[in-house]
């Protein structure tokens, strides 16, 4: 799972003119913003949200083997 931090990024060692720094932290937003919006992982979609079918045939079976 893709993170976001407020975390500073400094400007590449071999440029001196302040250049390099805007460039360097507008690819650092776009690759964090990349990461963040096409992050294929959606916990949403794994929740279970209730019973499922092996608990309902459990339930069939213990309910016919009771009324018998």
């Amino acid at each position: 799972m893709a993170t976001i931090s407020s975390a500073s990024f400094h400007a590449p060692a071999n440029s001196r003119d302040g250049l390099a720094k805007p460039f360097a932290e507008l690819r650092a937003f776009w690759r964090q913003f990349v990461a963040k919006a096409f992050n294929p992982y959606r916990p949403e979609l794994h929740y279970m949200r209730g019973p499922g079918p092996a608990w309902r045939a459990k339930q069939v079976a213990s309910s016919q083997r009771h009324s018998s």
